[in-house]
């Protein structure tokens, strides 16, 4: 069984009780969220607060998305330059292993 910790969080004015394994992770997340939130309800003030939470959850999204393909790119960039450094070795009688 893991050692879940209760942590108490406050997101955009209002208690939250957790069971967390890491509780300064969990605290950066929650403290992320009303971040978004609060800019999203500057950025809009006559938006509901459930509204305000559908576009932070959007946003965040987002932004998961785009680091998603970010580093699927870098991943694909990444193989194809490790497999030219492999040809470019192999073509002098080198190889990554020695």
């Amino acid at each position: 069984m893991s050692d879940k910790k209760k942590l108490k969080i406050n997101i955009f004015g209002k208690d939250y009780s957790l069971l967390v394994d890491n509780e300064e992770f969990a605290s950066q997340l929650a403290y992320y969220l009303d971040d978004i939130m609060i800019e999203t309800k500057k950025e809009m003030p006559e938006q509901t607060n459930e509204t305000v939470a559908v576009l932070a959850a959007l946003n965040i999204t987002y932004d998961l998305f785009t680091e998603r393909n970010n580093f699927k790119e870098f991943s694909i960039q990444s193989r194809e330059r490790i497999k030219k450094i492999q040809l470019l070795l192999s073509q002098n009688g080198l190889s990554i292993d020695q």
